[in-house]
């Protein structure tokens, strides 16, 4: 860990594990949707071992966090409704995904229209 990097203070579930609140110890708080953890999972299932691979994930506007456990000092692993918990978000992963969240998920509706898919309807391309 550098120092320029900062510790979560508090990692809490929300809305019946549909949102993930992440606060820092610099003061930056960031309250994440289970849907957008989801697609945005770091594991090789989501992400691929290249840009190419990662998949566009469908269907998943309703899933839920069940739990979220630490793994090490660094990042925790969450696990989804869907049976999905192969990520391990480091605390620098989900500040980033917190810091771009807007655009990301913008990117991401673009996806989902381009490839005919949609947020309800369960699917990968």
């Amino acid at each position: 860990m550098t120092t320029d990097e900062t510790w979560p203070s508090e990692i809490r579930l929300l809305d019946g594990g549909r949102a993930l609140r992440v606060s820092f110890d610099d003061g930056a708080s960031f309250t994440l949707r289970a849907e957008y953890l989801r697609v945005r999972s770091p594991s090789a299932e989501v992400q691929g071992h290249t840009a190419a691979e990662r998949k566009t994930i469908a269907g998943k506007r309703n899933v839920a966090i069940l739990d979220v456990a630490p793994v090490g000092n660094y990042a925790v692993r969450l696990d989804f409704d869907d049976l999905h918990n192969t990520g391990i978000y480091t605390w620098r992963y989900l500040r980033e995904l917190g810091v771009t969240q807007d655009e990301n998920f913008k990117a991401y509706l673009g996806e989902l229209a381009a490839k005919g898919l949609d947020r309800d309807r369960p699917g990968e391309k």
